[in-house]
């Protein structure tokens, strides 16, 4: 990668205050920064670095001030985390996009196909009647089960497990490790204490702009489909289970478990270790804390809950004043009673 800082300019929309023809050739923290790297500043806390490094330049906010002489060149813009995010974002484009042709060993079942500037990786694996589209990048030793649909310019990365009639939309990303299809974990208690295996035939669809982290697992429906809607975001190691819907934008972080048959709505926040059961629905924009358990269907509309099990995050807040007082509060109960 090598750009002029006009060029960067231009792709965030920003303006340069220096020389706008010099190159930067790599991405820097800005405590770390160097000659040819770029780096950005939107949390105070790391302003002291911005008039020690030495990157060629800084993306900053088109209100920031500096208190101090600086030696880096600035490209202000509106918002200087959601400038370098798309600074990212257009620098793993590019070398997703270099990425060409079909790695040997490699294999694809002749009954299936892949469109237009493509990518196979060595000892990647594709079964039969799938239906692969164009700019679709599978890396090596992905496996890609039977019947299995990828939308355009999807990312599929090392050792991910797609096993059968997953159905993934446009521009998803499906990380290491991560196994979309596995079986539902559905089993009938018998009368005898053993459990009876129930087979598990759905499927699971992503739908466009998801992105699923490592050793993330989605399971395959009973019947039907797990779902995971437009541009929702999951993180590493999260459990969802067979049926689960999981709405539009929603962001869940890593190892919370969703049980089966949940509903999570729209623009939902789910933090780390939130356990969810099952057969529940959770409303719009719903913000739920790390470490909640959430028992029972939210209805009301852009909540924040926190606690196990959950409640209200102000009436947590003020619940916690006293239960971590108990002791205090005991012993003066007691001393109380005596004097009675």
């Amino acid at each position: 990668m090598e750009f002029s800082l006009h060029q960067l300019a231009e792709i965030l929309g920003g303006s340069v205050e220096g020389d706008a023809q010099q190159k930067v050739t790599r991405l820097d923290k800005i405590q770390e920064g160097k000659p040819g790297g770029i780096s950005f500043l939107s949390n105070e806390k790391y302003e002291p670095y911005l008039y020690e490094t030495q990157a060629t330049a800084v993306i900053v906010s088109e209100g920031f001030t500096p208190s101090k002489p600086l030696s880096t060149t600035l490209i202000r813009v509106k918002d200087a985390y959601l400038g370098f995010t798309l600074l990212l974002e257009a620098y793993a484009k590019i070398n997703q996009e270099a990425l060409l042709g079909i790695e040997e060993p490699s294999y694809m079942h002749e009954s299936s196909t892949m469109g237009v500037q493509g990518y196979r990786g060595a000892f990647s694996y594709i079964g039969k009647h799938c239906r692969i589209g164009n700019k679709v990048k599978i890396h090596g030793h992905a496996y890609i089960g039977d019947r299995v649909v990828i939308g355009d310019g999807t990312v599929i990365h090392p050792g991910a497990r797609i096993c059968a009639d997953t159905q993934i939309g446009n521009q998803c990303e499906i990380h290491s490790g991560a196994v979309l299809g596995a079986d539902g974990f559905g089993f009938a208690p018998q009368a005898d204490g053993t459990y009876k295996n129930i087979p598990q035939i759905g499927k699971v669809v992503l739908e466009d702009e998801v992105s699923i982290g490592a050793n993330t697992t989605i399971d395959r429906a009973t019947f039907g489909a797990t779902v995971i809607r437009r541009g929702a975001k999951i993180d590493n190691q999260v459990q969802i289970a067979h049926n689960v819907i999981v709405g539009e934008h929603t962001v869940i972080a890593a190892q919370t478990g969703v049980s089966g048959s949940t509903e999570i709505g729209n623009h939902c926040v789910i933090a780390g270790k939130v356990g969810i059961v099952g057969h529940i629905k959770i409303a719009d924009h719903t913000t739920i804390g790390a470490n909640t358990g959430i028992s029972k269907t939210i209805k009301t509309s852009g909540q924040t809950l926190f606690g196990f099990l959950a409640m209200d995050v102000k009436e947590f807040l003020k619940s916690y004043s006293v239960f971590k007082n108990l002791d205090l509060l005991q012993k003066r109960v007691q001393e109380l009673e005596k004097k009675g």
